[in-house]
């Protein structure tokens, strides 16, 4: 499994703590709330003299955070990333250079403070010490942590499975956002994207438990036994992880990161600064999550469907929004809105073919709309094949369409 601390010395120290944590004990003070959908990215780039170049072009590929600890670690690099996020309108999680709780920098642009990544069970306690010294000094913002995969050996998560790894987190550590990395192998001869969306369904299961929301990592670029994916592949894990409800899609890597594990480089940004295929890619993805944003913050999931290939999907649609479905390979997501209506994302869980489904829903059509992903607002429904018998939608490889409907 990748390290994703590569080449990259923590400076957090965690100090032994006296106290014993309570599970789901409460800290004192207003906690983060989460105003945007969260595009963001590991490996922040440079902070040198093209910096407020290298921003605005952050900015333009549609992304809404930024992540720091690699291109800005100094007290001085931290300030001048806080000052050009505020300038391109990003939110930042900003490394926390060595300061103490009261004088980490504090600002509308600052959601938070990268505390750890993948931690073991046994630092829990710990951990918690360091979040509520800076809940108290810093009340409001998002002390962040992220957590393995469920690929991860019992020995690095420091509990005998990885749903009681996940679940003593939250309520030990008590933090305001999961999150967590997985990067599945989408090959024919490799093919693991059922654990990634057991993954999914453990952050789901946990994150309602707590009412809070769930952010993942997901992979961009070649590393190890990983491939460089497809613009298809990226839309197939992002729009999977809105299926499972998650209010954050977090790239690795934005800019290539150096060291031996990396020799294939090809994140969205290269070492030289130019740019990849993936950050056209991104862009394009990006711009849609933006436009979806507002509506998947506004959805509690209420369950996940899968619909396998060469099945009858009746027994799978049962207690959806979908009434019938013609077989395919389908993800369907379903939410209740803030507002009391129902939502379904429909995901084309094959990352190489358009899907065609002819849908009906428990409704009329005319009573069903759509989220446009194009520019954010609600719909009517077309039939993109008028022409046939019943409702078609085509869905591109890999990616999704979120509908709402009125209370039954």
């Amino acid at each position: 499994m990748r390290n994703k601390r590569f080449s990259h010395v923590w400076s957090i120290v965690l100090a032994v703590v006296a106290f014993v944590v309570t599970p789901g004990r409460s800290f004192a003070g207003p906690g983060f709330v989460q105003d945007r959908f969260a595009i963001g990215f590991w490996v922040d780039p440079p902070m040198d003299d093209r910096a407020d170049e290298r921003y605005k072009e952050i900015a333009e590929a549609n992304f809404t955070l930024v992540i720091g600890g690699f291109g800005a670690r100094t007290p001085e690099t931290v300030k001048r990333q806080i000052e050009l996020c505020e300038k391109y309108g990003l939110k930042c999680l900003v490394w926390r250079a060595d300061l103490p709780a009261e004088k980490l920098p504090d600002s509308p642009a600052v959601w938070g403070y990268m505390i750890r990544d993948e931690p073991n069970a046994k630092d829990f306690p710990a951990l918690r010490d360091v979040c509520d010294k800076i809940r108290a000094a810093r009340p409001g913002k998002l002390c962040y942590i992220n957590l393995f995969p469920n690929y991860a050996n019992e020995e690095q998560l420091g509990t005998k499975t990885y749903d009681e790894h996940v679940r003593r987190f939250l309520d030990e550590v008590g933090v305001r956002v999961l999150s967590m990395d997985h990067y599945p192998l989408l090959r024919p001869d490799r093919d693991n994207r059922a654990g990634y969306c057991r993954n999914l369904e453990t952050m789901r299961v946990e994150s309602l438990r707590k009412g809070v929301p769930h952010w993942n990592f997901f992979n961009t670029m070649p590393f190890g036994s990983q491939d460089d994916p497809t613009e298809a592949q990226l839309c197939w894990q992002i729009y999977t992880s809105l299926a499972y409800g998650s209010k954050g899609v977090l790239y690795f890597c934005y800019y290539t990161p150096a060291g031996g594990e990396f020799p294939k480089g090809g994140a969205i940004i290269r070492r030289d600064g130019r740019r990849t295929r993936h950050y056209d890619q991104a862009r394009r993805i990006n711009a849609e999550l933006k436009n979806l944003g507002s509506t998947l913050m506004k959805l509690t999931s209420t369950g996940v469907r899968k619909v396998d290939p060469g099945s009858d999907p009746a027994g799978q649609i049962t207690g959806t929004p979908i009434k019938s479905l013609t077989k395919g390979d389908y993800l369907i997501g379903t939410f209740k809105h803030a507002d009391g209506r129902r939502a379904v994302l429909l995901n084309n869980y094959h990352f190489a073919y358009t899907a065609w489904p002819t849908v009906e829903f428990d409704v009329e059509a005319s009573r069903v709309v759509e989220v446009c992903p194009v520019t954010g607002k609600e719909i009517g429904l077309l039939d993109d094949s008028p022409a046939m018998p019943g409702l078609q939608l085509s869905i591109d490889a890999g990616r999704g369409r979120l509908f709402l409907l009125p209370v039954k």
